[in-house]
């Protein structure tokens, strides 16, 4: 098959790298790409979000399958638009899709299918999400309707911290077209976790669970990111809790969306919070996760490619996959500003360094090609330092002895990437 992965990221890169590996694949293409995907893809120059550029593009190549790594293109009916041309692509429809570009509709769809999450209220009028949150008190969570890159989320642990998000994401604008209308939900305790399910419009089959980091601060402190690091697989999430995810949260939602007319083909990727009475959904994301894609993509030991197709091809019944039984562990290296304006254009040093470290796999996340060769930050999370090893332990120790091989001033990353899992270790 010859394939286009779209999109430029850390995700792209780790699918990149394992549908690169698989005997099916006689032709890998990744548009826009960048740097570290160029080693293993041809890099093409269309924008992850120019639908009819992607669409001829692919026609040109005579791609056979597509492989859709961001949300924006999804949302935007990228899948659609392929379908017209006769083109299978993995991911969701644009109406599906609605499940993570809409998180009024995400969570309404919650509601009438009975599948758990917090209380909420939705909201187009800044005064009346203000007296929702007076009503409510704190702490309270408040998220713009649309997509904002990860960030669109904010905890607040006061009433007047809860009416300053308002603020920020209704009167200021700061995610844009995003905050034109907000959900405001109840706080969640205990423990996050991602799930993720490759579906097929009526049956899922179970990935590996990850947990990600989004706080920017060491001790999960400061504002959410996109992510700055995860691990795989998440202790929490054990055998019977798989189960329980599967058959209240995962199925309900394929069967509702097959019933609702938008039956959901693609990955389904479950933000979810885990207390003693179970699991709850934070959020649905319809696509693989960044930065857990890079450690799910580590520990798969079965071939990529033939499960994608299956999903697409509706064949998923009689499919499974096979993990290593390694944890893998991946840290973000963002740069400085990051999360609010990342500092772009600062040279990377020692990559080859770090990925002769054994274990140890750097994937670019948001790189470009500079002068000589050189390496050149040019986004806001930038590499992805993932490592394996037999515990969470040595995986962690393997990927920070891999980030302090790169020298880059111009970033930083978190130092605790696991703490959770090695915390449990400990405990024995």
């Amino acid at each position: 098959m010859r394939v286009l992965v779209v999109g430029g990221g850390g995700r792209e890169h780790a699918l990149c790298w394992a549908l690169g590996a698989s005997p099916f694949c006689d032709a890998l293409y990744c548009a826009p790409g960048n740097p570290g995907i160029a080693k293993v893809a041809t890099c093409l120059a269309v924008g992850a979000e120019d639908i009819a550029g992607l669409v001829s593009t692919a026609q040109k190549e005579k791609i056979d399958f597509v492989v859709v790594g961001p949300e924006a293109p999804l949302v935007a009916g990228l899948v659609d638009a392929l379908a017209t041309v006769g083109i299978k692509a993995f991911g969701p429809t644009a109406k599906a899709a609605r499940l993570e570009g809409s998180k009024a509709f995400m969570k309404d769809f919650f509601a009438r299918h009975k599948v758990p999450t917090a209380a909420y209220g939705r909201f187009t009028d800044a005064a009346k999400a203000k007296a929702f949150i007076t009503s409510k008190g704190a702490p309270i969570v408040v998220k713009a309707d649309g997509l904002a890159a990860g960030k669109g989320v904010i905890l607040c642990q006061s009433v007047a911290e809860g009416h300053a998000a308002i603020d920020t994401i209704m009167t200021d604008r700061a995610f844009g077209a995003a905050g034109n209308e907000v959900v405001v939900e109840e706080f969640l305790p205990g423990e996050e976790a991602s799930f993720f399910a490759i579906v097929d419009g009526t049956t899922a089959l179970p990935l590996a669970a990850a947990q990600d980091h989004k706080a920017v601060g060491d001790g999960d402190t400061g504002p959410n990111t996109g992510g700055m690091g995860a691990y795989s697989p998440a202790p929490i999430i054990d055998a019977a809790m798989q189960e329980r995810i599967m058959a209240e949260i995962i199925m309900p939602t394929v069967r509702g969306m097959a019933a609702e007319g938008c039956p959901f083909k693609g990955v389904l990727f479950a933000g979810l919070m885990i207390d003693k009475n179970g699991p709850k959904t934070l959020e649905f994301n319809v696509r693989f996760g960044d930065p857990e894609c890079e450690v799910l993509m580590t520990r798969l030991k079965s071939d990529l490619l033939p499960a994608l197709v299956a999903a697409v091809d509706g064949q998923l019944k009689n499919f499974d996959l096979r993990w290593h039984d390694d944890t893998a562990l991946t840290v973000i290296m963002a740069a400085n500003g990051y999360p609010g304006t990342p500092q772009k254009g600062t040279v990377i040093k020692g990559l080859d360094a770090a990925a002769k470290i054994e274990g140890v796999t750097v994937f670019h996340a948001g790189t470009k090609a500079g002068d000589n060769g050189a390496i050149i930050a040019n986004g806001g999370r930038v590499l992805a330092v993932t490592a394996t090893g037999k515990t969470v332990g040595e995986a962690q120790a393997r990927a920070y002895k891999g980030v302090d091989a790169i020298k880059w001033p111009g970033g930083f990353c978190r130092r605790d990437i696991g703490w959770r899992a090695i915390a449990r270790e400990k405990r024995g």
